[in-house]
């Protein structure tokens, strides 16, 4: 790796890994935000149902997700060693245990109406989310496979690919979705389930594009990917279980803060279900450039740390810091500026329950303002620490900020206290405050002590 001192140099290196990266995870993010989006045009219930399974899904997928985020500090700190055959190594390993988490889990999927139900839910609503899962529940493989890709390619600095390809899937769910959601070019219409099969889709289409670039693109063919994939390799499975399994249940015990708030908003009725899931769409949005950088971090720590380059360790830290702190910026001042025009964009202005879900989510955009820069700094510092592969007391961390401190708050807030879903909301400003801080705290302790 080429030593870079300047700011600007560490600030070059970064964006020019991290803004295709941020570019594949907001194409990522707009497969699901597509079926929202058009599924809102389509009825508030159905609306509601996909809020619902999307957040199931998603907080399984983040769960079966450390495997594959395992597989960027690894394959980068091994580039930084040059031993190209762990690199190989990890990667397919973090393959194999994708698929078989994906496996594992589709049962949830298949039953997941029961199990909304014993969580309060409405019939109706949790009917047409267990329609949803059990298709969309298809594509978990294929999703946690794209992005074990996607870890592999972007720590061998390959990120132009892995967003054409996630751009490309979101054309064809878009296109798919217009025609079996709403029956269009003589297609049956199939509401929620036509969303659902149009992700499965999409998630197939994007696999085949970067598996076959993984496997065929000459600089990587070196790697031999794919070469006796079916070879277990145990001590390298291992590890990648080791560093994957806390970084999946990090993501879990954030993403299910997101889901227990919505199953809580879902107490207090359709309407403010539907927007707090448009609301929670657009700020995920925003969420996934901070990843972005995070994952840039991620390679470059790991990249100097396997080199012994301690100074650019932490100097590229500090500037992925300032990147991320300064979007957050302009996310801030547009959700304050213009919450009732951006919740808008997700509804049908027919709908009779239009002016009540803007009203309601543009309070909880408004809010939001309030928690991104806690959860800038939150995934920056997680991205930082997985670059020295440390997975297991930022967990534990996370896990106290998130559901000893933010979800208690979350529901006091909003039921004995009164303040209903906003309530909710301030709640898990407290929690990504505190756990911000403690994770920061966590890598600046440690940074100093490389050697």
């Amino acid at each position: 790796m080429i030593r870079i001192t300047t700011f600007q140099d560490h600030a070059r290196a970064i964006l020019a890994l991290g803004l295709p990266l941020v570019g594949s995870h907001l194409a990522q993010m707009s497969l699901h935000v597509t079926d929202t989006v058009m599924l809102g045009w389509y009825g508030v219930t159905e609306l509601a149902a996909v809020v619902l399974g999307a957040s199931m899904f998603f907080v399984t997928f983040i769960l079966g997700s450390g495997f594959a985020q395992a597989v960027m500090p690894m394959v980068a700190e091994a580039l930084g060693r040059g031993d190209e055959a762990q690199v190989r190594r990890d990667a397919r390993m973090g393959l194999w245990l994708s698929i078989a988490f994906g496996a594992l889990v589709y049962p949830l999927f298949w039953w997941s109406g029961p199990v909304l139900l014993a969580l309060r839910q409405q019939a109706e609503v949790a009917a047409l989310a267990q329609d949803y899962l059990r298709i969309t529940g298809l594509g978990m493989i294929p999703a946690l496979l794209i992005m074990v890709l996607k870890s592999y390619l972007s720590a061998l600095e390959r990120t132009q690919i892995v967003l054409w390809a996630t751009l490309a899937a979101v054309a064809v769910n878009a296109g798919l979705n217009w025609v079996l959601i709403f029956g269009k070019l003589g297609a049956p219409e199939l509401g929620i389930e036509g969303a659902a099969i149009a992700s499965v889709g999409a998630q197939v289409m994007s696999l085949l594009v970067i598996g076959l670039y993984a496997a065929l693109h000459r600089p990587l063919r070196r790697f031999r990917l794919f070469q006796r994939f079916w070879r277990p390799d145990w001590h390298a499975m291992g590890q990648v279980f080791a560093l994957g399994w806390p970084i999946g249940f990090t993501g879990l015990a954030e993403g299910s803060i997101f889901q227990a708030a919505a199953l809580m908003m879902g107490w207090l009725g359709t309407v403010p279900l539907a927007a707090h899931g448009i609301a929670l769409e657009v700020t995920a949005l925003a969420f996934m450039v901070h990843v972005g950088i995070s994952n840039a971090a991620t390679i470059r720590t790991g990249r100097a740390d396997g080199a012994g380059d301690t100074q650019g360790l932490r100097d590229g830290a500090k500037v992925a810091i300032v990147l991320s702190l300064g979007f957050g910026v302009l996310m801030v001042a547009l959700f304050l500026l213009a919450p009732g025009p951006i919740i808008a964009l997700f509804l049908d202005r027919a709908n009779p329950e239009f002016d009540e879900i803007v009203a309601f989510g543009s309070v909880l955009l408004a809010l939001a303002a309030l928690f991104q820069f806690a959860d800038a700094m939150q995934v920056i510092a997680l991205g930082l620490l997985r670059g020295l592969r440390d997975t297991r007391v930022p967990m534990w961390l996370a896990t106290f900020s998130y559901w000893l401190v933010g979800i208690p708050a979350s529901y006091a807030l909003a039921f004995p206290l009164g303040l209903g879903g906003p309530g909710l909301w301030l709640g898990l400003v407290i929690g990504l405050t505190l756990a911000a801080t403690l994770l920061m705290a966590r890598f600046w302790l440690r940074a100093p002590r490389l050697a």
